[in-house]
């Protein structure tokens, strides 16, 4: 129990410091909810999302899973993503990845993992749709990370496939998907440059993503 009461002791401390800052802090947080970003990212522990945009608790909804993955039958993910859409009004949408996502080196060394075997076969389609890009690298290291950005780049299309979003989008909400990569190593962002405000938009933005990562 020493690991977690540790966590406990943490917590205090956090929640004295934070109102030693802001007495009303918490009293805020607590009346609402408005975050205007929806953050879709991997669960990696070495990715946390609100400390590496800078945003403080209320600011950012967020939904993680294994290798950041979108799939039309994921009615958490789909969920989470009506929620923030029809509920919260959110105007952004971050589908972010990252370098040396395990996951992802798992799906391109044909490793089994065991019960998460069944959740990255998606991922696992997403090798062999762009199997000649990856082989055109050359070099294993760089096959990793241009699979982590390629993951992202189908992702954030699958986001924009959602209903909530082309709903939401046929109906004039203002509302931008995004895709990003992060690095482990530097913990910097970077955009894919598949930017999307609506869905004709999202198409020529896939096509222009996936040709920037196979020139």
């Amino acid at each position: 129990m020493g690991a977690l009461n540790r966590l406990l002791e943490n917590n205090r401390a956090w929640s004295a410091r934070i109102r030693r800052q802001d007495p009303r802090f918490f009293l805020r947080l607590s009346r609402q909810q408005s975050p205007k970003y929806l953050w879709i990212g991997c669960s990696d522990s070495r990715v946390p999302a609100n400390e590496i945009v800078g945003l403080q608790p209320g600011e950012l909804f967020v939904h993680r899973n294994i290798g950041n993955l979108v799939k039309h039958t994921d009615l958490n993910c789909l969920s989470v993503i009506q929620f923030a859409v029809d509920i919260l009004k959110v105007e952004h949408i971050i589908l972010c990845g990252h370098h040396g996502c395990s996951a992802v080196q798992a799906v391109l060394r044909g490793e089994r993992l065991g019960l998460s075997d069944n959740w990255l076969r998606h991922m696992e389609e997403v090798r062999r749709k762009h199997q000649e890009t990856l082989n055109a690298t050359g070099d294993d290291s760089k096959a990793f990370d241009r699979l982590c950005e390629l993951n992202v780049i189908e992702q954030a299309a699958n986001v924009c496939h959602a209903k909530t979003v082309r709903d939401a989008w046929e109906n004039g909400q203002m509302l931008t998907v995004h895709g990003w990569i992060y690095g482990l190593q530097n913990g910097l962002l970077r955009d894919l440059n598949v930017t999307s405000t609506n869905f004709d938009e999202a198409l020529r933005a896939y096509d222009r993503g996936i040709a920037a990562l196979t020139m």
